[in-house]
């Protein structure tokens, strides 16, 4: 899995902050109760402060109707609960990114419906293309002199 962020240079008040989500699937590889799923998300904020990119795959192992539910689209915030799901394991990373660029937080709950959706049980996902990429985690901070009008912080998993 790969984070990015970027932070943007802006002058002024920071009042409220909006994010935006672009996001992107691709099936990448189906077989009997599995499925691996490319993915891509996208958060800006308005005004433009800063942008993250996470980008990566996701492994659903279960029964073939509980990773299809998985997949579907919830119609409150037109995302599959397979996002909320990688949302919920980078968040933290996109947290720490926000506080080494000194730019405000993503909300924890930013691809959560206002009903709860129930949880799939029997379904499991794993992030990351391999066991082994998993366990270490390298930040790279580059940030730039004084005068300069961006910032950029990545992370692989």
């Amino acid at each position: 899995m790969n984070l990015v962020g970027n932070r943007i240079f802006f002058k002024g008040a920071v009042g409220s902050v909006n994010f935006d989500v672009k996001a992107k699937l691709e099936e990448k590889e189906r077989k009997s109760q599995m499925s691996i799923i490319g993915f891509t998300l996208f958060l800006s904020t308005r005004p433009s402060i800063v942008k993250f990119e996470v980008g990566g795959t996701a492994t659903l192992t279960g029964k073939d109707a509980d990773i299809q539910k998985m997949l579907e689209v919830d119609p409150e915030n037109k995302m599959p609960l397979l996002f909320q799901r990688i949302y919920q394991f980078v968040f933290t990373g996109m947290y720490l990114m926000s506080a080494i660029m000194n730019t405000p937080p993503p909300p924890n709950d930013l691809l959560h419906s206002d009903k709860q959706a129930a949880p799939v049980e029997g379904v499991s996902v794993e992030m990351g293309a391999a066991a082994e990429e998993a366990n270490g985690v390298t930040i790279e901070a580059a940030t730039e002199p004084e005068g300069k009008d961006e910032a950029t912080v990545s992370s692989k998993t």
